[in-house]
């Protein structure tokens, strides 16, 4: 362990969460779960009953913030259509520049993995209720990346 990670460690919580649709990846399926269902849409108005891991994320979240304000919100997954690492932000209202940030660190760390020139920062229509919008809106989190 680096002094730097340790430090790190002493002053910031980090709660790594692992795959949230393991039984829809089991079956072959990438975005949707066992019930069809696309999670990353329903971060909204999760139901127990129907969307577990994405209900109890999201208490998790809201409870944490509460006590510890959350700084940074990654989540990581695969895309349907892009390759190579980038990121998308939810910039809104002239935060364009600071969701850079994040990214441009990323990008100067990792030069030959990480592609900054295709980071998007707008939110785009039906992207509402996706984790990375829902997390930027109702905690409310500047720094929200899928």
């Amino acid at each position: 362990p680096t002094e730097e990670a340790s430090a790190l460690r002493n002053r910031l919580l980090f709660l790594i969460v692992p795959m949230l649709n393991p039984d829809g990846v089991i079956v072959g399926n990438y975005r949707c779960s066992l019930s069809a269902v696309d999670l990353n849409r329903r971060w909204a108005r999760p139901l127990m009953r129907h969307h577990p891991t994405i209900a109890a994320l999201k208490k998790l979240l809201v409870r944490t913030h509460a006590l510890q304000p959350v700084r940074l919100y990654v989540d990581l997954h695969g895309h349907s259509r892009k390759h190579n690492v980038f990121m998308y932000g939810c910039a809104e209202k002239g935060e364009a520049v600071l969701q850079k940030v994040f990214p441009l660190l990323l990008a100067r760390r990792a030069p030959h993995a990480f592609a900054f020139r295709a980071c998007s920062y707008a939110v785009k229509k039906g992207k509402d209720c996706t984790a990375r919008v829902v997390v930027h809106r109702e905690l409310p989190l500047l720094f929200s990346y899928t």
